[in-house]
């Protein structure tokens, strides 16, 4: 656990999606749902220093969801349904420690002229994700329960949805499984010179939970993760492409200086 960043190949499996009030009525009436996509709305990092264990900090990631499926309703064409889900999750890394007062003179647009100031360069959470993958959407009948699971909704995320999001309804409940991506680290200023490297991927799993047998989760564990998703191409993948566009552009030409001949 001395890693300050790790990637994850996560199955989030069964999630509450919260329909529109629009989505909410289509799906009442419908007999059956089909997957169609996911789209990451947002994700709220919190960073918290972990009591009698110096170094390391726990990094808190919200993540909000805009989930779009097919409703069947009778024997017509499908309609579309969206709704939001949200997903929490908890990580522990290693971000080492630091005390000292840093003064930058960034520059910050339409704002005074002033430096900006950090009492300490405690290290800042980064989470780089893929938009992930809809593996599964099942419709159950609701509960009369009244629990509100899901309140006070940012209001950046209710301006991503073309109406009112339902939290509390006796309908029919939407649940879906999500197949996701991510990598998670820990960044700080620090005084250090060190030789520049080629791209390298965290080998540290923070997923932290295994799959069930029969269950979508199974068909996501096949997933190679994306590293190019990542990362941009080297210098190197640029020059071979055009290396190789050259060669096949030259239709069995060879070029000798300024002089063009037929390759034998």
């Amino acid at each position: 656990m001395q890693d300050a960043t790790c990637n994850d190949k996560e199955c989030l499996q069964d999630l509450r999606v919260y329909p529109t009030r629009c989505s909410q009525a289509i799906l009442d009436s419908a007999t059956s749902v089909k997957a169609r996509s996911a789209e990451l709305l947002w994700a709220y990092i919190d960073v918290e220093v972990i009591p009698f264990n110096k170094g390391f900090y726990t990094v808190d990631v919200k993540y909000f969801y805009k989930v779009t499926a097919d409703a069947f309703v009778g024997m017509g064409r499908p309609r579309e349904i969206c709704g939001l889900a949200t997903y929490d999750k908890r990580t522990v890394l290693f971000g080492s420690e630091g005390s000292v007062r840093i003064f930058s003179s960034q520059y910050l647009p339409q704002d005074c002229d002033l430096q900006n100031f950090e009492k300490t360069n405690l290290p800042i959470a980064t989470v780089e994700v893929v938009d992930p993958v809809c593996l599964n959407v099942k419709v159950l009948e609701g509960c009369n329960c009244g629990d509100c699971v899901l309140s006070d909704i940012p209001d950046n995320i209710c301006r991503c949805f073309d109406d009112d999001i339902v939290i509390c309804d006796e309908g029919k409940q939407l649940f879906a499984s999500l197949g996701q991506f991510s990598i998670i680290k820990l960044e700080r200023d620090i005084q250090l010179l060190m030789p520049a490297y080629d791209i390298c991927m965290p080998e540290k799993d923070c997923s932290g939970s295994n799959c069930n047998v029969d269950d979508p989760c199974d068909l996501f564990q096949q997933f190679k993760f994306p590293v190019d998703e990542f990362f941009p191409p080297k210098y190197a993948d640029y020059m071979r492409e055009t290396n190789s566009n050259n060669s096949n552009n030259n239709n069995g030409c060879r070029t000798v200086g300024n002089r063009r001949g037929y390759s034998n």
